[in-house]
């Protein structure tokens, strides 16, 4: 079974179950200030799992595009990836443990015909504050699973989302594979790495309470994962990832450009990485968003793997100034369009960007070049220290492989190990410093934060009555202190501009409009002139706030129920985002 047929099998299954289809949620979140980008398919669903009603109903089901840096120095061995697709299926406050488990079960052994003696589970084995999940075990066992392949672990295991974070939470059961031509072993070990998790059932059963409390739900949910990757390289028998369907096409086209091997050990890992990368960089590049290479944020990210890509294809001798990235770039979009059309609408600008980036990125090569012959020259013995080392990856985009494998040429020594020292601090220092970009989960939805996010509606609707009917929201990020409002607009606005719109939105503000939420088919929404940012996210039946005759968009988040709730507006700096697109940051008084 290959990619396209596990996905479509999936969601008809779940349809078959009584769920509605809904279609993916863009890679990059909408008004979640705690991560860059969707990091698995529960995170576009928060406002629903914390209990706001989905237009579509109590049972849902997607194929959610995901993207994890986490594991970004993992890319190039055989399971990990940058970019991935999330199956899931959802229950809000409707069906509980008996049929998730029950429809998991039957899904992998009769839907995927997987032997059950190849499947085993993990269950929460409870601790002093929350009982056992006995209740999963038991349902594992009625369906067929021996008690020896149900193993019961700690919160560090099976609690989600842990035991710190406040707010919904609850117990999980992961689903493992045997993934490996060996006899299956009578009894589970979760230590053994030829088990291999494939499916994740999150039970949101306590609210942990700001006292230290877990109390009950009144209303569970339930959410599930399963790694289209993974999955589909266990279907046809590969034990690597990049040999599956998912992934052939591009190792083939990578061959062909280099006229090298895959099976040679010498180039694998650069072609996992280069075919890893392009398909991660598509997806950042062709989301509505507009996300472009720069120094922070999203386009840090992208800028980042575009050059590790190009590092990499230097490697196995790809001419950098060749269309390489072209070619593969275009077999990233035609082979994923059919899913997320945002591909083939931004086709040109993803084609652009790379090319931009790649001439740009081997200039600065050419640069650390000059400055590793600099270097090699004024050394005072032939060692290159752990400062030297590090100042050539830092500034000059040298990766330490780049580096020894130049030293080597000329018989001179590196530290490497210092130079990893020194690099461990750095990713410290950055992971410090992006604490609350990258944790994901349910995002923060206080008082404060919904206030902002109804002002982003008012935002919008100023804006195009100051500027025109040109602009639209290209993103917004809010935190509890101040919200960030990024928009299409091709020049900078004038003082005059910016007081008139600040004072339209108080306008609306003191006009004390009350905010109203309605239901409707997307195109009924549509025809009545709804704004939305990302049209192809949101299914036949959509949310539609109306504030008034001022604003009626699409949208999911939480919000007041009358502008007068919002206080006193007002813009604290305006500045460029990317080509075309403008940034406010405000704040509310």
């Amino acid at each position: 079974m290959n990619t396209i047929d596990l996905k479509d099998t999936y969601l008809k299954f779940f349809e078959s179950k009584g769920h509605k289809i809904i279609p993916s949620a863009p890679i990059i979140p909408e008004n979640d200030p705690t991560c860059l980008f969707n990091t698995a398919g529960m995170q576009p669903l928060v406002p629903y799992l914390k209990g706001e009603p989905h237009p579509e109903g109590k049972r849902l089901a997607d194929v959610q595009k995901c993207f994890r840096t986490n594991d970004l120095d993992s890319i190039g061995d055989s399971t990990h990836h940058t970019f991935f697709e999330m199956l899931g299926n959802w229950s809000l406050g409707d069906y509980f443990k008996k049929e998730s488990i029950s429809w998991s079960f039957e899904f992998l052994t009769k839907h995927l015909n997987i032997p059950v003696e190849k499947l085993a589970v993990s269950v929460f084995k409870g601790n002093d504050i929350v009982p056992a999940d006995n209740e999963s075990a038991e349902i594992w066992k009625s369906l067929g699973i021996k008690e020896e392949k149900i193993a019961f672990l700690n919160d560090e295991h099976n609690w989600w989302p842990n035991m710190e974070l406040t707010g919904p939470c609850g117990p999980d059961t992961e689903i493992f594979y045997w993934r490996s031509k060996n006899e299956v072993p009578e009894k589970f070990d979760p230590e053994d790495e030829n088990w291999v998790e494939i499916w994740n059932n999150v039970f949101m059963q306590y609210n942990h309470e700001e006292n230290g409390k877990f109390t009950p739900l009144k209303n569970k949910n339930v959410d599930t994962g399963l790694g289209v990757e993974r999955v589909t390289a266990i279907l046809e028998g590969f034990t690597d990832n990049y040999k599956s369907s998912v992934w052939s096409d591009v190792i083939k086209k990578i061959e062909n450009i280099t006229g090298l091997s895959y099976d040679d050990e010498k180039n694998t890992r650069s072609m996992r990485i280069i075919a890893d990368h392009i398909r991660a960089i598509v997806m950042i590049a062709g989301d509505d968003a507009g996300i472009k290479p720069s120094n922070t944020d999203q386009g840090y990210i992208l800028r980042r793997l575009i050059r590790r890509m190009i590092r990499y294809a230097k490697k196995i001798n790809i001419d950098i100034n060749s269309e390489w990235e072209q070619d593969l770039a275009i077999l990233i979009i035609n082979k994923y369009s059919k899913y997320y059309k945002e591909l083939d609408r931004n086709k040109k600008d993803i084609l652009e960007m790379l090319k931009s980036e790649k001439i740009k990125f081997n200039r600065t090569l050419e640069h650390g070049l000059k400055e590793f012959d600099k270097v090699v020259k004024n050394l005072s013995e032939d060692v290159i220290n752990k400062d030297i080392a590090f100042r050539l990856y830092d500034t000059f985009g040298f990766p330490i492989e780049l580096t020894e494998e130049l030293a080597a040429e000329l018989n001179i020594k590196v530290d490497t190990e210092g130079f990893k020292q020194k690099f461990a601090e750095h990713q410290e220092k950055s992971r410090q410093g992006a604490t609350g970009k990258f944790k994901g989960g349910l995002a923060s939805t206080g008082e404060i934060e919904t206030k902002y996010h109804t002002a982003t509606h008012l935002l919008n609707a100023a804006l195009k009555q100051v500027l025109g009917p040109h602009v639209h929201q290209k993103g917004s990020n809010i935190t509890a202190e101040r919200m960030r409002f990024d928009f299409s607009h091709p020049a900078k606005m004038t003082d005059e501009e910016k007081q008139r719109t600040e004072d339209l939105v108080n306008e609306y503000i003191k006009m004390a409009i009350p905010v109203e939420r309605l239901e409707m088919k997307k195109e009924d929404a549509l025809k009545l002139g709804a704004e939305a940012m990302f049209i192809d996210k949101y299914g036949d039946i959509v949310t539609v706030y109306k504030i008034g005759q001022v604003s009626l968009e699409l949208c999911g988040g939480p919000h007041v129920k009358n502008t007068s709730e919002l206080g006193h507006f007002k813009i604290k700096k305006e500045e460029a985002s990317s080509a075309g697109v403008r940034r406010i940051k405000a704040i509310l008084e």
